[in-house]
């Protein structure tokens, strides 16, 4: 049950991710971001628990939410410069032939 709280946490820090950071977000999509978290999120969650933390403790609920918090911030700053500098690059391609 404690797994599906952790996938919920990211999926709304992802989401937050998405309107908090200005930026270009007509470079990506929606769900991106949520995704993101809650994919970061629940496998940091699990390997947190392999390695002896438990469930009911305060730092793994604070690690693994910080952790995916950072993915999901990670996305708006990195992914629109590349994709725009992708797009472009494509463009040049596609003129010159």
């Amino acid at each position: 049950m404690e797994l599906l709280f952790v996938a919920v946490g990211g999926a709304l820090l992802g989401l937050a991710a998405r309107y908090v950071v200005p930026g270009a977000r007509d470079t990506y999509g929606v769900l991106l971001t949520p995704a993101i978290g809650t994919a970061v999120t629940v496998a940091v969650w699990v390997a947190l628990l392999w390695a002896g933390l438990t469930f009911d403790g305060g730092w793994i609920w604070l690690i693994s939410l910080l952790v995916g918090a950072a993915a999901s911030l990670a996305v708006p700053f990195v992914l629109p410069a590349r994709r725009q500098a992708a797009d472009a690059k494509l463009l040049a391609e596609l003129s010159r032939a």
